[in-house]
């Protein structure tokens, strides 16, 4: 008896067959349209769409390719470093950056059999590797009668094995002019695939400022709520409200930037022992509750079970402040207080990682992780 349907953040929200059925049975998908999700769920399609919007895309060779031979010859002429992706990838599954023909060669083979095994598809491009790269993302929302706004930015290159860990708004690295050309383009691309919904145009931005098109996530993103922290808008009741037909009840000039939101994700991964999954009871759990400007986002509970079989993120906290100083303060008072028993859980990692003064100084890309040591 359902009217509507919203799906969340994982796998399902994004699986085009489950909004399109939703829709045959009159039953409305809180989410973009299920040709939205089609065209920008295959890797190889989106970025052809984003050539035509005139969206900034990584140099690259943009059809599937056939051979090993074929692929080394299409990365010397782009040029190493080159990253090798599967066109059905995501999560980090079926993707290696190659230095030189040998990687290229190896990585080619490596990524055909881990897209097959992964995502019965195995079809494989290449483009440039950006040095130096930040992972910034631009969050957009759309409405059914074509009005197409961007709600900023959000750094996301605090990443382990292409797995977000920290999340921030705005981004520490990004100047106005950026941001709106950044906008800019996303709007034109959510535009060309009529977009209806909250969705997620992601770039990798250069050291010099540079940025390329990666990918649209076309659902609603783990680290939503940093955005809503600092433009004061609700993305979950703005998808609800775009699905009834309502129009936005708000321009792109109506957008706010105001403070500085940070979110960590709090998975049952034990840092000290390679980020091994942790199960188990949950025999204490008090989330943080003496500190301000601090939102906890979870779904579990004292005695329940982290089982091996989901996703580890147990929670996120997400701080909002009037400086990112004060939103790493505020993290760091609030990671302290949150106890966690009977699993192991990344709060020790983010903690240190709120202590790194490069951290602090926003000086990082997307391989910061890689050379931190925990201690």
């Amino acid at each position: 008896g359902a009217e509507a349907v919203h799906p969340g953040y994982g796998f399902l929200s994004e699986n085009e067959q489950f909004a399109k059925r939703c829709e045959e049975e009159g039953i409305v998908f809180i989410g973009p349209k299920y040709q939205s999700i089609a065209a920008m769920g295959d890797k190889i399609a989106s970025k052809k769409l984003a050539l035509e919007a005139k969206v900034n895309t990584i140099p690259g060779y943009n059809e599937a390719i056939a051979t090993t031979e074929e692929a080394v010859k299409i990365a010397q002429g782009i040029g190493y470093p080159v990253m090798i992706k599967a066109s059905a990838g995501g999560g980090g599954k079926g993707l290696r950056v190659a230095f030189n023909d040998k990687e290229a060669a190896e990585g080619f083979a490596a990524c055909k059999t881990e897209a097959m095994n992964s995502f019965g598809d195995d079809r494989i491009f290449i483009e440039k590797f950006v040095e130096g790269p930040r992972h910034i993302e631009i969050q957009v929302l759309g409405d059914s009668h074509g009005n197409v706004v961007y709600l900023n930015e959000r750094d996301c290159s605090i990443q382990r094995r292409h797995q977000k860990v920290i999340e921030e708004a705005p981004s520490p690295f990004i100047d106005p002019a950026t941001r709106k050309a950044m906008g800019e383009q996303a709007v034109a691309l959510a535009k060309a695939v009529n977009y209806q919904s909250a969705g997620t145009v992601e770039f990798v931005v250069g050291k010099d400022k540079s940025f390329y098109f990666l990918e649209m996530n076309t659902r609603l993103q783990v680290e939503h709520p940093v955005t809503e922290s600092i433009t004061g808008l609700d993305l979950v009741e703005q998808m609800i409200r775009v699905a009834a037909g309502e129009k936005l009840a708000f321009k792109q000039e109506d957008v706010k930037l105001d403070g500085w939101s940070m979110e960590c994700r709090i998975n049952a991964d034990d840092p000290f022992r390679n980020f091994l999954p942790s199960t188990g009871r949950l025999v204490k759990y008090r989330p943080p509750e003496s500190v301000d400007g601090v939102r906890v986002d979870t779904g579990v509970y004292e005695g329940g079970e982290i089982p091996m079989y989901y996703d580890s993120m147990i929670a996120k906290i997400i701080t909002i402040a009037q400086t990112r100083e004060e939103a790493i303060q505020t993290m760091e008072r609030a990671l302290s207080e949150y106890i966690i028993e009977g699993v192991k859980t990344t709060i020790p990692f983010h903690l240190q990682l709120m202590k790194n003064e490069d951290f602090r100084k926003g000086n990082f890309t997307t391989k910061f992780i890689e050379s931190f040591e925990l201690k």
